[in-house]
C-alpha cells in the first residue's frame, strides 16, 4: 500500500475532505488528536475495524474507541444518559472516553466483542474536522504497531505505519502525549479503567463516586476480558527492558550514577549535571508531571534509537496525572519495579 502524507499547513479543507472520503469508503487514515495520533476507520463497519486490527497487529479482543464530533453525536451508537452528559458538559471536547452500552449500529468487531462501546469527542481541530467531514464515527486506537510506545508526532507515526494505511495527516506534536482517560459508567458512579489528563479527582467532582479499577496499577487476570484499551496486553513498550526505580530520589540518583554506560537513563532535568557521561533522556522537572507525560513516549522511542540495552526511570507518583504516567510506565516495564534502598 502507498501511504499519502498530508500536511495541515497546506490546503486544510482539501486534505480533510480527501481523508474523509477514504474513511467513508472503508480506508485507514491516521490523524492527530490532543492526546496521541489515532489510526482511524469507519466505526460502523466491521471490515474497517478488522483493517485497523490488521494494520496494528492488534489482538481483536482489545476494544476500539469511537470518536464523534459532538457529544450528542453518540446517540445513534450508544445508550447515553444524564451522567454521560454531565461528564460531557465538563470535559468534552477533550481527553475523556466514556464507556456506555452499545447499540447495534456499532458492530462487535469495533468493541472487541463487548456489549459496550467507548465514546470520545476529541478537541484537536484536525480530529474534529475529519470526524465532521466523514459523517460517521471514527474508530481509532493509537497509531502505532501494537505494544509499541504510542506516537505523539508524525515522524514516529510514519516510522511505524508508512505503507500500512491510506493517509497520514501530519498535524505536528500532540499537546498532552498520553491517551485519554477512560471511565465506565454504572448509574451515577464511575469506574476508572485508564487514567489520563482528566484526573480521578476531576471525575469525582462530577460523578457521585469514582472507583479505580484494580488493573490500573495491577495486572489483568489471564482469563479476564479487557473492558477498555490498554488493560490486558503489554503496551507502550520500548525494545529494551525498562526498569522502574522506586525509592527516595537521592537514592535513585545514586543508583543511576552507578549504572553501566550503555544504559539509557530517563532522568529529571535537575539530575542531568550529576549524571554526566551517561546516555540521558531528560523527562522534565521532578514536580512537572505534565511535562513528563508529554515526553514519555517520545523518550521511550528515542531510547530505541540509542540502541539501549536497558532503560532505567523513576517510578512516578500516583497523584493527579502522575497516576496516568504510573499506569503507562508500569505496562511499558511489564511491571518490573526495583526498590532502591538507602545506604544509611
Amino acid at each position: 500500500m502507498t501511504t499519502e502524507i498530508i500536511k495541515t499547513d497546506s490546503d486544510f479543507n482539501e486534505g480533510i475532505n480527501k481523508a474523509a472520503a477514504v474513511i467513508r469508503r472503508g480506508g485507514l487514515v491516521i490523524f492527530p488528536t490532543e492526546t496521541v495520533y489515532g489510526l482511524g476507520a469507519d466505526a460502523t463497519s466491521a471490515a474497517a475495524a478488522q483493517a485497523i486490527y490488521a494494520a496494528k497487529g492488534r489482538p481483536s479482543d482489545n476494544p476500539l474507541i469511537i470518536h464523534v464530533a459532538k457529544p450528542e453525536d453518540a446517540e445513534p451508537y450508544a445508550e447515553t444518559n444524564e451522567h454521560y452528559y454531565r461528564l460531557a458538559k465538563h470535559f468534552m471536547p477533550g481527553p475523556l472516553t466514556v464507556i456506555l452500552p452499545r447499540k447495534d449500529t456499532i458492530p462487535p468487531q469495533t468493541s472487541g466483542g463487548l456489549d459496550t462501546v467507548a465514546v470520545r469527542c476529541p478537541s484537536h481541530p484536525v480530529a474534529h474536522a475529519l470526524i465532521a467531514a466523514a459523517g460517521v464515527p471514527i474508530a481509532a486506537p493509537s497509531a502505532n504497531i501494537s505494544g509499541r510506545p504510542s506516537p505523539t508526532n508524525a515522524s514516529d507515526v510514519i516510522a511505524d505505519m508508512n505503507g500500512r494505511v491510506d493517509i497520514i495527516i501530519d498535524g505536528g506534536d500532540c499537546e498532552i502525549g498520553l491517551e485519554s482517560t477512560i471511565v465506565k459508567l454504572e448509574g451515577s458512579r464511575g469506574i476508572l479503567l485508564r487514567p489520563g489528563a482528566i484526573t480521578v479527582d476531576a471525575l469525582r467532582c462530577v460523578l457521585d463516586e469514582v472507583k479505580i479499577a484494580p488493573a490500573v496499577i495491577g495486572k489483568l487476570a489471564d482469563n479476564e476480558k479487557p473492558l477498555s484499551p490498554g488493560m490486558k496486553y503489554r503496551h507502550y513498550a520500548p525494545e529494551a527492558p525498562l526498569v522502574l526505580l522506586d525509592g527516595h530520589p537521592d537514592d535513585v540518583l545514586r543508583f543511576m550514577q552507578n549504572t553501566p554506560k550503555d544504559a539509557v537513563l530517563l532522568c529529571y532535568d535537575e539530575e542531568v549535571p550529576a549524571l554526566d557521561g551517561h546516555i540521558l533522556l531528560p523527562v522534565g522537572e521532578r514536580e512537572d508531571e505534565e511535562a513528563q507525560a508529554h515526553r514519555l513516549f517520545t523518550n521511550l522511542r528515542q531510547a530505541d534509537r540509542e540502541n539501549a540495552k536497558i532503560i532505567y526511570a523513576h517510578l512516578p507518583s500516583t497523584n493527579g496525572i502522575g497516576l496516568a504516567l504510573y499506569n503507562r510506565m508500569l505496562r511499558a516495564a511489564a511491571h518490573t519495579v526495583q526498590y532502591i534502598k538507602s545506604e544509611d
